[in-house]
């Protein structure tokens, strides 16, 4: 194809009618690529994707059509999946429904990229890699945060020896979720109930397998505390339900060398801190504090030397003695990075690492984390393979 020339690719997206479908991969990635003129490809051809917008919800469907000045959508899958010019098939609909989704659209021959977790157990997520595997199409899984400019300035840290031998992880991610009674919910009720794949583990620990795995190292055993603080809220229909997902986790993850990560993940926090997720990584020649966007940094050369004594007041200002890691670069929306990713695997086939084995990697350990939450012990994580 000729320099400056022009390509289109249709993608079917299933579920653009919730939050993270409609906000981040519609809007602030594929619609933001079609803004910036396409993507540009190896050749100089810019690819110019087409959405073609699925959902339940018709009324829903056709006001964001009408927004954006979309004009093909549909709440039939089949028909979507049939549209000419359908090569992708992007799915972020509740967990419930995705294998159904994803497994439709290879038997249709489209390349897949989804959400995760790509399934509600290991053992569904492994057959639907080894169907993705052996029709031979292309397929990715959503890993957003490895993109994030706060995790990125920590990989780097990592990659450049900052740490010394790293000693240890300590995430704190969550917010207030409010009960949806006197004020309204910030995500929909669906994640409080097991029955419709919620709970805060299934969701957040397929993200911090990656996250732990492609900065730090493979993750080797898991000890969790699942609980369900608030048993009791309000739905989208004004009605009361009640919790039966858990909406906190307290995991201690054992990492190769000898880390050892603990993450909190809540949605019955108050955030008392300068991001809405942080980790601290301690080794021996530094430490550092990475969130969404920043990272600082405490070298062995300049840490003070506290001193403990509880009967006078504190007079050191402690955030004062880290150092911010500079940006050095421009950084995209992530999910936006990761679909220029992906779609330069399908159209100019280069390399795509978050393959659906990684995302079954990441329903392993969540399900691993929920049998350690009911059992109230370690539990190995042994290897997956297809």
């Amino acid at each position: 194809m000729a320099a400056n020339e022009e390509r289109s690719v249709g993608i079917v997206m299933n579920g653009v009618t919730g939050r993270m479908g409609y906000r981040q991969h519609l809007v602030r990635s594929i619609l933001a690529i079609r803004e910036q003129g396409g993507l540009r490809l190896p050749d100089g051809t810019a690819l110019r994707p087409e959405p073609i917008l699925v959902g339940r919800n018709e009324s829903k469907l056709a006001s964001i059509a009408k927004e954006h000045g979309l004009d093909r959508w549909t709440t039939d899958l089949d028909e979507a999946l049939k549209a000419p010019g359908a090569e992708i098939y992007f799915d972020a609909q509740v967990t419930s429904r995705r294998v159904d989704g994803v497994k439709k659209a290879v038997a249709a021959g489209l390349h897949v990229y989804t959400e995760k977790p790509t399934a509600e157990d290991t053992e569904t997520a492994l057959e639907l890699a080894r169907i993705v595997n052996a029709a031979g199409v292309k397929a990715g899984v959503v890993q957003d945060k490895l993109f994030l400019p706060g995790l990125l300035k920590l990989k780097r840290l990592v990659d450049g020896g900052f740490f010394g031998r790293i000693l240890s992880v300590r995430g704190e991610f969550g917010y207030w979720v409010f009960e949806g009674d006197w004020q309204e919910a910030q995500r929909p009720s669906w994640n409080y109930r097991a029955e419709d794949g919620g709970g805060i583990i299934i969701d957040m620990f397929c993200h911090w397998r990656y996250v732990l795995e492609e900065i730090f190292g493979p993750v080797r055993s898991v000890q969790a505390l699942a609980a369900t603080h608030i048993p009791e809220r309000v739905g989208e229909d004004e009605q009361p339900y009640t919790c039966t997902a858990d909406d906190a986790a307290y995991g201690i993850f054992e990492l190769d060398g000898g880390i050892v990560a603990q993450v909190n993940s809540s949605w019955t926090t108050r955030v008392f801190r300068d991001e809405l997720v942080e980790f601290q990584v301690d080794g021996t020649e530094g430490s550092a504090v990475a969130g969404l966007r920043r990272c600082r940094v405490q070298h062995r050369s300049t840490t003070p030397k506290p001193v403990w004594n509880p009967d006078l007041p504190a007079t050191e200002d402690f955030r004062s003695q880290w150092q911010e890691v500079p940006d050095n670069a421009d950084f995209d929306n992530g999910f936006k990075a990761q679909w220029e990713m992906f779609l330069r695997h399908v159209a100019a086939d280069e390399p795509f690492p978050w393959d659906f084995l990684a995302g079954a990697r990441g329903v392993q350990l969540a399900e691993l984390g929920l049998r350690s939450a009911r059992e109230g012990r370690r539990i190995a994580v042994p290897e997956l393979t297809l």
